[in-house]
């Protein structure tokens, strides 16, 4: 038996930006959505922190859904050996098991993360090819 969702808002000032999330060099802000859904979804923001210095590393996630919609700046990606710039407005579905490597980000980078199940995990993998360096900010 499935938990009832339940209407979500959250404004601004209900929720911060706050470390402790997936990786150490981003800030992340909950959108309510995993409680929302009873964890079926997840909904984040997800913020620059630090430069990048070794990104993710190759790695999966074991979810049915996962896209990220990029609101400021940009991100590079390997998405298996395809170099991948994201900016702002471009939206990105992650299929299930897709090895990528987040390498590089802009200072202001910023964005919505949506996932399934909430509770979803991250894999490292080994990758296919060799990822570029970042550039420094």
């Amino acid at each position: 038996m499935t938990k009832e969702t339940k209407f979500s808002h959250v404004k601004p000032a209900d929720t911060e930006f706050q470390g402790g999330g997936l990786r150490d060099f981003f800030l992340y802000r909950d959108m309510g959505i995993a409680e929302a859904t009873g964890g079926k979804v997840v909904a984040q923001l997800v913020r620059a922190n630090e430069a990048p210095e070794e990104g993710t590393g190759w790695h999966v996630h074991e979810a049915e859904f996962h896209i990220v919609y990029m609101l400021k700046g940009w991100a590079r990606f390997m998405y298996e050996d395809k170099d991948t710039l994201v900016k702002a407005g471009d939206c990105v579905h992650q299929r299930p098991g897709v090895r990528h490597f987040l390498f590089d980000y802009s200072p202001d980078m910023e964005y919505l993360e949506v996932v399934g199940p909430a509770d979803f995990t991250s894999v490292g993998v080994e990758g296919p090819c060799e990822v570029p360096k970042p550039r420094a900010w």
